[in-house]
């Protein structure tokens, strides 16, 4: 169920961003014949237009806005007890087709036929159109990781860094359909990344949060979809698209991070919460600490122009949770200054100085001892918390409330009033009318917690992979920023079982110290060749010891070997481009232009001539880079009070007389 929703959900996704794509080139269009006509009737009739594509535009943004907002789609099919998470919407991009420009570009530059890798073509580009749709699960991250890794590879094969491919990558902006192209693969290889971060906060949404095991996967899922949107933002930093800009990005790592908190608070609240002063007061710094994270997140998502782009939702999402834990925090210190005064048997130094670390200042006058001995004092400040919790509850519930998008979640609604009716509860069950109207404000509570959510390192970016395309050699030499001549064809005639040559280095080995006066010399044999075949055997991938084995019995008529030599080139020139907006605020261009520098004067270049090719005093191995119990919702009446789980009140009874909250 979850697989086919959250597929039939990127389909639509995938129809939205050709629609915006679609009035994006007419409003282009428009504009453009709006500067270039004269005619008042035309104008006018071109700004009807405009603006008729313009109310489009915002409607299929809304639409696409609404998309993200689906977080329910993303949720525990079983999951009807714990608050909404937020999960990311995956990035969708065209088809591209390697085909005939890799062929090209083999028979060009590796002096092969292209033909002859149809195979391994097309299993790279099976592997892109599976990346498209992944399973929502470990084996859909693996296929994205696998991607991942074959793409340095296939970048050190064929995009040369002093020409264009003419393959374009395009991909559209999660949170506002632009589509974003560029013929180099960084925008691929970021957009992957960004997919496989989105793929790890949907398999933490989905996990099961009623079981420590679930929570677990939760808690693992968010942080490591954390590190991988710190691994992007560190390593493409220039990115032309809004969604992966450092600023979202920033945003996004501080929402998994923040989701990770809160269920790390579920995982440590899950046993249930012991009716004791110290468990409450530790219950209530780590609902602080979940309120001032989502308090930080909210404050970056309403920052420009971050808050032109992510959806409503989440930013209302993410300020009604910091009020819920904030006021969770105030009911809990509530809890343990009125239910439980300080007695005979208690340790009252322990107390006093949990007390003083729950407080960043206290009420002039008044120092924690007084407060816990004093027991007037200590119900003044016991009320005062109470009253914050309820007030905080009562805005969040007025937050949900402007949100329609938020309406739909009804769990989410049943939790914040079985929260709000047990502060109530609280409140009344402490009331005195003897007593005037105390306005004593309770201090802020300090966040403190013991599990700390981190991000983890993606291991999954490191996949070791075996290159498709490894039968044109070792990568080291065979690559796409190298220029070799192409393949000669020289006959060896061994004189006294001499070559006139010998060979060095791993794989594919090159001629050094050849005699000038041999007969290989003759036919046009240099210093510095490379061997790739003898005979008809392929010798790139052979040492010096399987190439001699294959030359030392030579008879009289000879053995024909292919060699190929390195040339000098051009240093590479930068790659440029232009970009081309389509006219949406605060979003980065459709396309990247290559460079031509067919307009350049070629008298005004430079020639250096290149260093030598490789140094075989070394040795140059191919390496393969490819590296009291929470607030439920539950309507079941199956999770009693007097439960251990779940960990807070559900909707259907608020009171607890047990020793375990």
């Amino acid at each position: 169920m979850f697989i086919s929703t959250s597929s039939k959900l990127q389909n639509t996704r995938a129809s939205l961003n050709q629609q915006i794509i679609k009035q994006m080139r007419m409003r282009a269009g428009a504009e453009n014949l709006l500067k270039a006509s004269s005619n008042n009737k035309v104008k006018e009739m071109v700004l009807l237009e405009l603006s008729y594509v313009n109310s489009n535009l915002q409607l299929l943004m809304g639409e696409l806005e609404g998309l993200n907002s689906s977080v329910e789609v993303y949720q525990n099919t079983q999951e009807t007890a714990n608050i909404p998470l937020i999960a990311l919407g995956l990035k969708e991009t065209k088809e591209v087709d390697y085909s005939t420009l890799f062929k090209d570009f083999i028979l060009e530059h590796y002096s092969e036929d292209g033909k002859d890798y149809e195979d391994e073509i097309a299993d790279l580009m099976d592997l892109r159109q599976a990346c498209r749709t992944p399973s929502r699960n470990e084996a859909g991250v693996e296929l994205l990781a696998k991607y991942f890794s074959h793409l340095p590879l296939v970048e050190s094969r064929f995009f040369s860094p002093s020409r264009q491919t003419g393959i374009f990558f395009t991909w559209y902006d999660s949170f506002t359909g632009v589509p974003v192209c560029q013929q180099n693969l960084s925008l691929e290889k970021a957009s992957i990344l960004f997919n496989m971060a989105a793929l790890y906060s949907q398999i933490a949404t989905r996990s099961d949060r009623q079981t420590v095991a679930g929570l677990e996967e939760a808690i693992s899922s968010f942080q490591i979809a954390a590190g991988t949107l710190n691994h992007l933002k560190e390593t493409f930093t220039h990115t032309p698209s809004y969604d992966m800009s450092p600023a979202m990005l920033s945003m996004l790592i501080r929402m998994m991070l923040a989701q990770a908190q809160e269920c790390l608070f579920e995982k440590i609240a899950l046993p249930g919460i012991r009716n004791q002063f110290s468990s409450l007061m530790k219950m209530a710094q780590e609902a602080s600490r979940v309120n001032e994270i989502y308090d930080q997140v909210h404050q970056s998502m309403i920052q420009t122009p971050i808050k032109d782009n992510v959806p409503l939702f989440w930013s209302t999402m993410t300020q009604v949770k910091a009020n819920h834990y904030r006021s969770m925090a105030h009911f809990f210190v509530a809890s343990a200054l009125l239910d439980h005064q300080l007695g005979p048997s208690d340790d009252e130094d322990q107390q006093e100085k949990t007390l003083s670390q729950v407080y960043d200042r206290l009420p002039e006058g008044r120092s924690p001892l007084d407060i816990l001995k004093n027991k007037d004092e200590r119900t003044r400040i016991g009320k005062a918390h109470i009253r914050r919790a309820i007030l905080g509850h009562e805005e969040a519930l007025r937050i949900y409330g402007l949100c329609h998008h938020l309406n739909k979640l009804e769990a989410l609604q049943d939790i914040l009033k079985a929260s709000h009716q047990r502060s109530l509860n609280k409140s009344s069950e402490n009331e005195n009318e003897e007593e005037f109207t105390d306005y004593t404000e309770a201090p802020d509570i300090i966040s403190k917690t013991e599990h700390k959510a981190e991000m983890e390192v993606p291991a999954t970016t490191k996949v070791k992979v075996t290159d498709f395309f490894q039968r044109l050699g070792p990568l080291s030499v065979f690559s796409a920023k190298q220029r070799w001549t192409a393949p000669r064809t020289i006959r060896l005639r061994p004189e006294d079982r001499d070559l006139g040559f010998t060979l060095k280095g791993e794989t594919p080995v090159q001629v050094v110290s050849l005699d000038p006066l041999s007969p290989a010399a003759a036919d046009g044999l240099k210093e510095g060749d490379y061997i790739v075949t003898v005979g008809n055997t392929d010798c790139k991938w052979l040492g010096v010891t399987e190439v001699m084995r294959l030359l030392k019995d030579v008879d009289e008529e000879g053995i024909d070997i292919q060699v190929v030599s390195v040339m000098d080139s051009n240093p590479p020139m930068p790659t440029k481009s232009a970009t081309f907006c389509g006219n949406l605020p605060k979003t980065y261009s459709m396309i990247c232009l290559a460079y031509n520098d067919d307009d350049k004067n070629p008298k005004s270049r430079k020639v250096t001539k290149k260093s030598s090719f490789i140094s075989w005093g070394l040795k140059n191995k191919l390496k393969s880079a490819s590296t009291l119990s929470l607030p439920t919702a539950d309507h079941s009446g199956t999770l009693p009070w007097n439960k251990p789980c779940p960990t807070f009140p559900s909707s259907s009874s608020y009171n607890n007389d047990s020793a375990l909250y």
